[in-house]
């Protein structure tokens, strides 16, 4: 979908949302903006890179990304998919020292995507970007494998479903700081992802999920997105309407997404 495309859909669904004006646009987008930040900068970072598959906040002290963002389309899913490369590299964009694949080989933890790459199989060059090392967050392989993967597969289901969605993912940080073995690279406690569906009606939904495996169904990880802005200190789209904003963030339910609700 063309940039201009998608935002006069913000600009509608957000209108029809407040019971305004479609002429009278309530979200504020910055021109200079690529799609995947349309709708506002979770948080500040030490490094910003945005990319065409997805943009992310990056912290050298905890040596991972903060927050990605990326808008996910039933288009892009539908499309003709590329195998998964499994190629990992440091992100040559990185101004600071970079993590490399062989850090967290023997630590117990996978290399965890936080822009899934099965969310980036559309293309090489988004396939490609979903590997480099500033897209992945240390996952104990059970969470990684286990309940994470499974909120994954949910996303994408929805996201056929709404045509698209507005994803946004990152870890917690909350108790005493933990590092991979021989690594100075931040083990998280949790991992949080919000997305956020502009097709009327509105709707959002979070989940937060502790960094350890559990036989839970996905609807117990389910939180406000109010909650996840508490913990993580991000501040997630921004640029919506402050009134349509505050009135989605403090309402998750699995039950707007899916009918079974597990």
């Amino acid at each position: 979908m063309k940039i201009r495309n998608f935002l006069l859909l913000l600009i509608f669904a957000a209108a029809i949302a407040s019971g305004g004006d479609p002429g009278l646009p309530p979200i504020k987008v910055p021109a200079e903006r690529s799609v995947n930040l349309q709708l506002g900068i979770p948080a500040e970072s030490d490094q910003m890179i945005d990319r065409s598959g997805f943009a992310l906040g990056y912290s050298n002290s905890r040596r991972q990304a903060l927050w990605v963002s990326y808008i996910l389309t039933a288009e892009h899913l539908n499309a003709p998919q590329l195998r998964r490369s499994n190629r990992f590299r440091p992100d040559p964009l990185l101004k600071f020292a970079p993590v490399r694949p062989q850090q967290y080989d023997r630590t117990g933890f996978d290399r965890g995507h936080l822009a899934p790459a099965s969310d980036m199989t559309y293309s090489r060059e988004t396939m490609e970007q979903s590997f480099f090392m500033t897209n992945i967050s240390p996952q104990l392989p059970a969470c990684n494998r286990g309940v994470w993967k499974r909120i994954e597969t949910r996303i994408r289901e929805w996201a056929r479903r709404e045509s698209q969605l507005y994803v946004v993912t990152g870890p917690i940080f909350t108790g005493e700081p933990r590092f991979m073995r021989g690594t100075d690279i931040r083990i998280p406690d949790a991992f949080y992802k919000v997305a956020l569906d502009l097709t009327p009606p509105m709707k959002m939904i979070a989940f937060i999920v502790p960094n350890r495996a559990s036989k839970r169904p996905v609807r117990s990880f389910v939180v406000a997105v109010d909650e996840v802005e508490a913990i993580s200190g991000m501040n997630f789209f921004s640029n919506l309407d402050d009134r349509i904003e505050a009135e989605l963030e403090k309402h998750s339910d699995i039950g707007d997404w899916q009918t079974d609700a597990k």
